[in-house]
């Protein structure tokens, strides 16, 4: 018998190469080492490429390489983002009994903070300003995560950090497993799962750097299973609690309406009557729309107040009117602003946007009578897409949930970005260092790959789903 090692031989060792590489990018990186950074990440890809090469079709080899990567971040502090601080802050004010909804951090501080409350100052300290004086706009499920994470044994940072790791490992293991049966379920090879679980910027950014679109993109992937499968009012539960820990998924509601329609017709045997399945289909729209906003409405139940309604709108609508990272579209308008006007343009760019946004997830609504669960995921795709080259913030994370669609699709270009926006992270390199605003040669940068392979993806290779009139 030929030993384990012999077959094995090159996977094992481009395995120990990523088990250090990582372990360096864990606990041995600073964020503002901008080059070591950047050599980290482009070596760590390239050995996340080899394995997929000489192990494509060894599944458990794979996934248990995947988990342990993440596992090796377990001990590790986040050393790309600062969010975590926050995470923790509203997980200790939910255990105290106060609603995190209510009250910032600044607020609290400007009192004397709360007696009781493990390492608040610091915690303060690390969120930064911005975070700090505004609201929390993490929903319910999010919240009762930060809640879970707090209550790993221990008050130091790191036993919080150690539960909110485990929790977003946890949901990348629900997805690997909904993810693996969909794909199985849809004749798509099993092993573009490892486009997402394997891929080091799905490693680097959810489990190293604490960003909770791990846990959303769990719900959203078992609800698209569950919807697959036929048992679409526990997909609309499903649904609400994605929903629940992002607010991102309410995008995809409209993209529903056909697909509905279209499995009620291959569903029914009704003659010449059109009009029978059509009803049905709608009947089970609503039906699945309903189960959806009450299982949201439940959810939030616990937090509500006239207060919580002003603060929550308040804080999302920021994102929109407010605040500026890594954007495309929105950057070239705002240019246009400053030539017409003079001043910066976000508050009236930042209400058109969405508006734009709106209009085209309705074009893709109804740009197709007849779909399945495929093209209901491309268009997922293509209407997420199109929101982030709007948008006025692009963070790093954001992608995750492209790049776990595309899994699903032909499309290649979400992968391609999850590799170039480590170059967000460079985009408050300046020459003159009393600049500290982003250097937009990094970010034209980082758009003209991802436009331009997605151009040739959608425009060149015709991959984009055509209009068919049904017959």
């Amino acid at each position: 018998m030929i030993p384990f090692w012999k077959l094995n031989k090159v996977p094992l060792l481009l395995t120990f190469v990523s088990f250090f590489l990582y372990w360096l990018f864990a606990y041995d990186l600073i964020r503002t080492e901008y080059t070591k950074l950047i050599i980290l990440y482009c070596s760590v890809w390239v050995v996340f490429i080899l394995l997929l090469k000489y192990a494509k079709n060894n599944i458990k080899f794979l996934t248990a390489i995947a988990f342990i990567s993440r596992v090796i971040f377990i001990l590790a502090i986040p050393n790309l983002s600062q969010d975590f601080y926050r995470f923790i802050w509203d997980g200790q004010m939910l255990s105290m009994g106060f609603n995190p909804y209510l009250t910032t951090p600044d607020y609290q501080m400007s009192l004397g903070g709360l007696s009781g409350f493990p390492n608040q100052v610091e915690l303060y300290n690390g969120m930064g300003a911005l975070n700090a004086s505004h609201f929390t706009n993490y929903p319910p499920i999010n919240q009762l995560c930060f809640f879970i994470g707090n209550l790993f044994p221990g008050n130091s940072i790191l036993s919080s950090v150690i539960g909110f790791k485990l929790i977003i490992i946890a949901a990348d293991f629900g997805t690997f497993f909904f993810g693996k049966r969909l794909l199985e379920r849809l004749n798509i090879p099993v092993k573009n799962i490892f486009w997402y679980l394997l891929n080091p910027f799905i490693i680097i950014e959810l489990t190293g750097n604490l960003h909770f679109e791990g846990v959303m993109i769990f719900f959203l992937v078992w609800s698209l299973y569950l919807l697959h499968s036929g048992k679409w009012k526990w997909a609309a539960v499903v649904f609400a609690l994605s929903i629940s820990v992002k607010l991102i998924p309410l995008l995809f509601l409209p993209l529903m309406f056909w697909w509905f329609v279209s499995t009620s017709k291959n569903e029914s045997n009704h003659g010449n009557k059109k009009w029978i399945p059509a009803f049905a289909g709608m009947t089970k729209l609503i039906s699945f729309y309903a189960i959806i906003g009450i299982t949201t409405i439940l959810l939030f139940a616990p937090f509500f107040s006239s207060e919580f309604v002003d603060n929550y709108s308040q804080t999302v609508a920021l994102w929109f009117n407010n605040f500026e990272f890594n954007a495309s579209i929105y950057y070239l308008a705002r240019e246009i602003g400053y030539w017409f006007t003079g001043y910066n343009e976000i508050a009236v760019i930042g209400k058109i946007l969405p508006i734009l946004v709106f209009l085209f997830v309705l074009g893709l609504t109804f740009f197709r009578r007849k779909i399945d669960t495929k093209i209901l995921i491309a268009h997922m795709l293509f209407a997420f897409s199109f929101y982030l080259f709007l948008s006025t913030t692009v963070h790093p994370w954001y992608i995750a949930t492209l790049l776990i669609l595309s899994v699903f699709t032909n499309y290649k270009f979400p992968l391609v970005w999850s590799f170039v926006i480590i170059l967000s992270y460079l985009a408050y390199i300046n020459l003159n260092t009393a600049d500290k605003s982003e250097n937009l040669w990094i970010i034209a940068l980082e758009y003209v790959i991802v436009y331009g392979v997605f151009i040739w993806e959608v425009f060149f290779l015709r991959r984009f789903p055509k209009y068919k009139k049904t017959i």
